[in-house]
C-alpha cells in the first residue's frame, strides 16, 4: 500500500509514496503526477489570458491531476475582485477537462462557498492545508468542500481536535512545502483516529480513487 501525497512541491525518494506535484505557468517539468493552477499570490494581470492558456494546455496533459493550486487571499497585495476573476475561469476550465480543484484559501473561506454555490461545480474541491478550528471545516463540508491536511497536524493540538471530528472519507494528506514525510503525517492521523496506518492508507486512496477516472489510471500507470 502507498501513501498518496495529495499537494507537495517536491517529490518523495520513497518508493511507496505518490506524490502529486504542484506546478505554475511558469513551470518546466511535467513528467510526473501533477496539478497545474494560477497561485492568487503570483496574479500578474498583464499576462492572466496567456497564463490560463497554459494551464489549459497541461490540464490536458495525462498526469495532471488536479487545478491548482488556485483560489483566494486576502493578505497578499494582489486585487481580491482580480483573484475571483482569475479563480472564476480556472474553475471553468475544471469542469471543462474533468479535473478536481486543490484550492488556497486565506480569510476567504465565504467567499470560496458563495462561488461554488454560484457555479455549482460537478468537479470536486479540496481545501489544502486547512489549519482552522471545526466550525469552519464543518462549513466547508456542508458545501461539498473536501479537506486536505498537512504538517501543522504534528504539533497543533487544536487541530487534532478537528481532524478527530472529520470524517475520514472527506480529507486528505499533504506535506506542501514542509519537511515533514508524508509517512509522518498518515501516523499522526491514524493515532488521532485510533485506527491503523494500512487503514487510513485505504481510505485516502478510495478519497482519491474516487476524484476522477483519470486519478485511478495514473496510480496504475505508476506502481503497477
Amino acid at each position: 500500500m502507498y501513501f498518496i501525497d495529495i499537494h507537495t512541491h517536491k517529490k518523495s525518494s520513497a518508493e511507496n509514496v505518490f506524490s502529486i506535484e504542484n506546478k505554475y505557468p511558469t513551470s518546466v517539468d511535467f513528467s510526473l503526477p501533477f496539478s497545474m493552477g494560477m497561485h492568487p499570490w503570483f496574479i500578474n494581470k498583464n499576462k492572466i489570458e496567456e497564463e490560463l492558456l497554459i494551464v489549459e494546455k497541461q490540464l490536458q496533459h495525462k498526469s495532471c491531476l488536479a487545478l491548482g493550486e488556485c483560489g483566494l487571499d486576502k493578505v497578499t497585495e494582489a486585487d481580491f475582485e482580480l483573484q475571483e476573476e482569475v479563480f472564476r475561469k480556472q474553475v471553468r476550465l475544471s469542469e471543462k477537462y474533468n479535473k478536481p480543484v486543490i484550492i488556497h484559501c486565506v480569510k476567504a473561506f465565504q467567499e470560496i462557498i458563495e462561488i461554488k454555490k454560484e457555479i455549482k461545480p460537478r468537479q470536486k474541491w479540496i481545501l489544502h492545508g486547512f489549519n482552522k478550528n471545526i466550525q469552519v471545516a464543518k462549513s466547508l463540508l456542508k458545501n461539498g468542500i473536501l479537506v486536505s491536511f498537512g504538517a501543522a497536524i504534528i504539533k497543533n493540538e487544536k487541530l487534532q481536535k478537528v481532524v478527530l471530528e472529520i470524517p475520514l472519507d472527506a480529507l486528505f494528506l499533504e506535506t506542501d512545502d514542509s519537511e515533514v514525510e508524508i509517512q509522518e503525517i498518515y501516523q499522526k492521523v491514524a493515532n488521532i483516529k485510533s485506527i491503523e496506518v494500512k487503514e487510513l492508507q485505504k481510505i485516502i486512496k478510495e478519497n482519491f480513487t474516487n476524484l476522477s477516472s483519470s486519478s485511478i489510471t495514473e496510480i496504475k500507470r505508476c506502481f503497477y
